[in-house]
């Protein structure tokens, strides 16, 4: 099986989320190409890029995990969707255990954590939402081990 073109698997992700919006109300894909993009400037490689547009695909319920399972992907860019997919109930300790042990997760969730916690971003929001996700952001950096403005991992 040929894995998928990175055109491919951007265009899957952009029709995924089609008509998605951000808590700011912005079209979806432009978190998607943010981390995409983050990925790509923190050194990463293709399985990791291909893995950040594709990262909120399951867990939002957008793309299944028969299909992750079926997909014209390498196990290591499944692997990566897995590990940043959060789970009903579980707790963030977990959460950043598997995303820890799996090899090339960590770079996908800090893009995603980087622009999720960009202060243009959480401007939009409200001053309780704003709060709240400044501190479950600060969080799950501190259980990743990193430090704010960490550009490694």
């Amino acid at each position: 099986m040929t894995p998928m073109t990175p055109a491919e698997v951007e265009a899957t992700a952009r029709a995924a989320h089609a008509g998605q919006t951000d808590k700011a109300g912005r079209p979806y894909a432009e978190h998607l190409r943010a981390v995409a993009e983050g990925v790509r400037a923190r050194g990463g490689d293709a399985d990791q890029i291909a893995a950040a547009w594709l990262h909120d695909a399951v867990e939002d319920g957008k793309l299944s995990h028969r299909w992750l399972e079926e997909a014209a992907l390498t196990r290591r860019t499944k692997d990566i969707v897995l590990a940043v997919t959060k789970r009903a109930g579980e707790p963030p300790e977990a959460y950043a255990a598997r995303i820890l042990a799996t090899p090339g997760a960590l770079l996908v969730k800090q893009a995603d954590l980087a622009h999720n916690a960009d202060p243009a971003r959480l401007a939009a929001l409200d001053e309780a939402t704003r709060t709240r996700l400044t501190e479950k952001y600060a969080r799950m950096h501190t259980l990743l081990g990193l430090v704010s403005g960490d550009e490694r991992a």
